[in-house]
């Protein structure tokens, strides 16, 4: 399959053919990848919510006023689900969200959004994250060449400090390690830009059948 390949300032590109990226007939695949996605987002969940039902509010054990003869409806805590702080009926409770998804399904699903990504084009190649000067400048200025807009997502494998430095600042850019690339970070990106390195270290991953 052929990706762009765009020097490490960005001003010139390449057409290069590369051996080893996945390649998909129909549908194949696609389900994998929803089944993904929505694993790992479950997964990302901290499922630290919590509501207190009547019997957990403090207070309200004191019945408010006489069941009869007042003229208002009978009450019997003030803790009621019915009450400003009272307790909450059938609210959130701490849980464990995560998804299970076996091997096969993950190396399935990531090779099916790389395939599908580099075929629409939105995967490109550079030399190497090498700014000429470690400044959010001089590397917003060569994104600008590759990726003018959308957000964009960076992989190299793995990252210098001086890349690090001058592309964290930078709003719609995100960094991703090309051994941490999963299903989720292929998708959601307009453009993703891989170094020659992690690609290379892509594609053994996809042939070795590591998710």
């Amino acid at each position: 399959m052929k990706l762009t390949v765009f020097s490490s300032d960005g001003k010139t590109s390449s057409e290069k053919d590369f051996a080893g990226l996945p390649t998909f007939e129909g549908d194949k695949g696609l389900q994998a990848v929803k089944e993904v996605i929505v694993a790992i987002n479950a997964n990302n969940r901290q499922g630290t919510h919590s509501t207190k039902t009547r019997g957990e509010v403090r207070g309200g054990g004191k019945k408010p006023w006489r069941q009869k003869g007042t003229g208002r409806a009978r009450a019997g805590s003030t803790r009621s689900p019915l009450w400003v702080g009272g307790g909450v009926v059938f609210g959130p409770k701490p849980r464990d969200y995560s998804k299970k998804v076996n091997a096969k399904v993950k190396a399935l699903a990531f090779s099916r959004a790389l395939f599908d990504r580099a075929s629409a084009g939105e995967i490109a190649v550079i030399e190497a994250f090498a700014p000429a000067q470690p400044k959010t400048k001089v590397v917003s200025e060569v994104l600008g060449r590759i990726a003018p807009k959308g957000k964009v997502l960076l992989v190299d494998a793995p990252f210098s400090t001086d890349a690090v430095r001058a592309a964290r600042n930078i709003e719609r850019v995100f960094l991703q390690e090309a051994a941490k690339l999963n299903t989720l970070d292929l998708a959601q990106y307009s453009k993703i830009i891989v170094s020659t390195k992690a690609l290379e270290a892509i594609i053994a991953r996809v042939n070795g059948g590591k998710n």
